[in-house]
């Protein structure tokens, strides 16, 4: 009868997918840029691919400088009419208008000087400067590089030298273009990220055709070149202060903690972690999207969520004893996402779409695992009760604590399941029943406050009615009566106390 169920409920899911796992069930086309070049997009990029993304970028911005150039050539003009019609005389207008051109052409200068700001590092004053040289630290300490830095540059420099004359013209071009990094580290993270991303295509447009290098060894010269600058470059533009990446990563943290309650059957996930084989790559999975953060180049952090995909596709294959499909490997990478909670997981995405070599994130498996990635995110940010099929109310009380999803009881354990997890499930139970007993308490504790309040109400008004009823009246003070043993100070004729005789023999 339970597989039966099972069965049925299987069809009834599949029957229903689109509208039981509205926001789970991901179409390969929806992960491909929207364009519709073949690319893989990127949420980041809203929906582009990176090389249509930076085309409409560009578009965009010399549309928006164009309208501002128009916007300021009518103004000027208007500026002269009025100048113009302001004038009396001939020679006043004459003098006025070779004033006008002087102006005109310090205006023109000006304009020019303002649209190449957008793609150059803006000027300081020179009191800035002072101000940042002062605050610079000492020659010595920049020369202390850190270890992983000199190692990356060594073999870096022993790379290049196997491509003779294009490693060595690789290298000029990357020690300037750290050196014009260092004086733009003014320019926004996006600006940066710009001058990275043309540097890249720049860079292998001349191995490809001004050094004639195959495409395999240029693809390996873009490795080795983004490792070595984005390792010297990264705690400039890792989660830089001028950006919310770190209150994105706060938020996405505290996202995933309080939906600790959620469980593998709400996301469908066909996974069996009971397996040995299952719970171990499952385990490997969350050490790899874990360990993203303590890699520096954008490659190697691809790398983990690469490792950490395999590892999911494994699992569900064990488990299913047949290949894993798409459908189950997104809402399996969610689970995985929600069960590790990997630290600054917004900063890394943000990180890798950067500066990544664009080429990585367009095609390939990288590109297909980084992708998913961010739908994965993207889905638990906007998790919601119809996502995991729940009704409002109870994805409201799972989300604030007062209750969790019933566990599985332990009679209907497997008997090869191990000791320590019927144990963990049979704890869980006690502790929901304690969490309910507490409820009550409390409950109960707060129908008796209120009740004691209500009483002492009602005494206080009723003796506060009798007080009004019955006043009090308060007699004048009587006079006090003098002790009989005190002296007779009135001299009221009393006698003298008694005096004891003694008699002789």
């Amino acid at each position: 009868i339970f597989l039966s169920l099972t069965l049925f409920s299987l069809n009834r899911r599949k029957m229903n997918l689109k509208s039981e796992r509205r926001g789970i069930h991901v179409d390969q086309s929806e992960l491909l840029c929207k364009k519709g070049c073949g690319y893989y997009g990127n949420p980041a990029w809203q929906g582009y691919c990176s090389k249509c993304w930076r085309e409409e970028y560009h578009r965009a911005r010399q549309k928006q400088i164009q309208e501002d150039w128009e916007l300021a050539e009518r103004l000027q003009r208007e500026e002269e009419e009025a100048y113009a019609s302001s004038q009396s005389t001939q020679g006043a207008q004459s003098l006025t208008f070779s004033k006008f051109e002087e102006k005109k052409t310090n205006e023109k200068t000006r304009k020019v000087t303002t649209v190449k700001k957008f793609f150059t590092a803006s000027s300081r004053t020179g009191a800035k400067k002072e101000i940042q040289e002062a605050k610079a630290p000492s020659p010595s300490i920049n020369r202390q590089a850190s270890i992983e830095t000199d190692r990356v540059s060594k073999e870096f420099v022993e790379f290049i030298k196997t491509y003779h004359k294009p490693g060595q013209d690789i290298y000029k071009q990357c020690k300037l273009f750290l050196d014009t990094m260092s004086h733009k580290k003014d320019l926004s993270i996006e600006e940066q990220s710009e001058c990275a991303q043309d540097f890249y295509q720049n860079v292998a447009e001349k191995l490809q055709t001004r050094w004639k290098v195959p495409p395999e060894k240029v693809e390996k010269a873009m490795d080795q070149i983004e490792k070595y600058i984005m390792t010297r470059q990264y705690k400039y533009v890792f989660c830089p202060e001028t950006t919310d990446d770190e209150k994105k990563d706060l938020a996405v943290q505290k996202r995933i903690r309080a939906l600790h309650w959620v469980t593998p059957q709400m996301l469908c996930v066909p996974v069996n972690e009971e397996i040995p084989e299952v719970s171990d790559m499952v385990v490997k999975a969350i050490t790899d999207i874990i360990e993203m953060d303590s890699k520096r180049v954008p490659r190697d952090k691809l790398a983990c969520i690469t490792k950490c995909s395999k590892h999911i596709f494994n699992a569900i294959k064990i488990t299913k004893n047949e290949p894993a499909s798409a459908d189950d490997f997104l809402p399996t990478l969610i689970y995985i996402v929600l069960k590790g909670n990997p630290p600054r997981l917004q900063s890394n995405i943000q990180y890798i779409t950067r500066f990544c070599n664009p080429s990585r994130l367009m095609t390939g498996e990288d590109g297909y695992y980084f992708t998913n990635l961010c739908c994965a995110v993207a889905f638990i940010e906007k998790l919601d009760a119809q996502s995991l099929n729940l009704s409002q109310e109870d994805f409201d009380r799972f989300m604030t604590g007062q209750t969790s999803p019933k566990k599985q009881e332990s009679d209907s354990f497997s008997p090869d399941v191990c000791l320590g997890v019927k144990q963990m499930y049979k704890n869980l139970d006690l502790l929901s029943q304690l969490n309910e007993r507490q409820e009550r308490i409390v409950s109960e504790a707060k129908k008796l406050e209120k009740d004691l309040i209500d009483w002492t109400d009602g005494i206080t008004k009723e003796v506060q009615d009798i007080v009004e009823k019955y006043p009090l009246e308060i007699k004048p003070k009587s006079q006090t009566l003098a002790a009989i043993d005190s002296e007779n100070v009135e001299n009221d004729k009393l006698p003298p106390p008694l005096q004891p005789q003694v008699y002789a023999g």
